[in-house]
């Protein structure tokens, strides 16, 4: 990290736009020298990635869809629910604070550089957690819009980066920034575990969950007794824990301990379900041996930990963006139908088959990319 002190009275906005993108911005905040005023503007949901680490500004806002457009139609519903209305605020925002801050930072898509860009903001420093590299580039009007607004960009690739370079602008890839923000929290899982294997669920933060962590306790009640793992869940901010409980059949046991990341269990007698909190993730994956995920960025944060993805195509998915991502994923995470057998199967091939396991562990690693991005990116913000 940056052990210089920054010159006193600074003052530096941080925007983004989505759960996971929030929780980078609130790590890369976390890591701020002494002496710069730090606030956060979450563009969609309560921004809770930021709670004790920084305040927040701006009008808060909620869309159907929560800002995933991995999904089939999802703006069309948020257009259909009112979310054409969250904009207006969000723009008078951001007029409003023009010039009031050192720098700003846009962690997340082209939606908070575009937002800022009609604004009025210049020199932005922007964080593209969205674009991998391995499919499309940035199109003319997307260049175009960072020339405009962006005094410094940090990539995901050097693909991304030439490709920004070649038109004036300064961009780097440093490494993968993710992975120099995956959350640990109070919660030891190793203690808990009994059987030789264990799963992450990590069956996301959006409206689906609910829905996804059904499929995954069918597909894991459907393994034989001498194979089931121990089980864990990452649970994000703004899931209901009685919801997943309702979904599934499954009970909610008080919480045994005093981690504060400890949400206690779900159990059915048979299966039991370990929960932490999703500031605890990391914690749930690094012990574990692989990862049933129908989240974004830790499902990004898995594959570069070494622990083999198991994902199902929802027929409601977007399946272009879907198809980007799985380019630079390759065969380190296993996609199959949103049906509990095939789920399953998958599971048990790879519990089975330790060789299979350690060869996806290293797709994935290499894939993804390790740590590295964080001091760079501190580096240019306190510069």
């Amino acid at each position: 990290m940056v052990e210089a002190e920054a010159s006193g009275g600074r003052r530096f906005l941080f925007v983004s736009n989505g759960h996971g993108e929030d929780s980078i911005a609130a790590a890369i905040v976390a890591g701020m020298p002494k002496g710069i005023e730090v606030e956060a503007y979450p563009m969609i949901g309560a921004g809770n990635a930021y709670a004790g680490v920084c305040p927040l500004v701006g009008p808060r806002a909620t869309l159907a869809s929560e800002g995933w457009r991995n999904v089939k139609g999802s703006l069309r519903r948020d257009i259909a629910t009112g979310g054409l209305s969250t904009v207006p605020p969000a723009l008078s925002f951001l007029r409003r604070i023009r010039g009031k801050y050192d720098r700003v930072v846009v962690v997340g898509d082209m939606v908070g550089v575009l937002a800022c860009q009609v604004t009025g903001h210049r020199n932005l420093h922007y964080l593209d957690v969205y674009k991998t590299g391995a499919a499309r580039l940035y199109s003319a009007p997307e260049r175009w819009a960072i020339k405009r607004t962006c005094k410094t960009v940090f990539c995901r690739s050097d693909n991304l980066a030439q490709s920004l370079t070649q038109v004036g602008v300064d961009a780097r890839s440093a490494g993968n920034v993710m992975m120099d923000t995956i959350p640990h929290g109070g919660y030891d899982a190793s203690t808990r575990r009994s059987r030789p294997l264990a799963v992450t669920l990590l069956p996301g933060s959006r409206a689906l969950t609910a829905e996804s962590f059904a499929l995954q306790v069918e597909a894991l009640r459907m393994l034989r007794a001498d194979l089931r793992p121990d089980v864990f869940l990452a649970v994000a901010g703004s899931i209901n824990v009685d919801d997943l409980a309702k979904k599934t059949g499954l009970k909610r046991t008080p919480m045994l301990s005093v981690e504060p990341s400890d949400l206690g269990e779900l159990s059915d007698g048979d299966l039991t379900i370990h929960m932490a909190r999703g500031g605890a993730m990391g914690n749930l994956l690094e012990t574990s041996d692989l990862v049933l995920s129908q989240a974004g960025t830790a499902t990004v944060q898995a594959l570069g930990l070494g622990k083999p993805v198991i994902t199902f195509v929802n027929p409601r998915d977007r399946r272009s963006r879907f198809n980007d991502e799985q380019m630079l994923f390759g065969e380190a995470r296993t996609v199959v139908a949103a049906e509990a057998p095939a789920i399953a199967t998958a599971l048990r091939t790879l519990l089975e088959d330790d060789e299979e396991r350690r060869r996806l562990a290293n797709i994935g690693r290499q894939r993804i990319g390790g740590p590295g991005a964080m001091v760079a990116i501190l580096d240019a913000l306190v510069a």
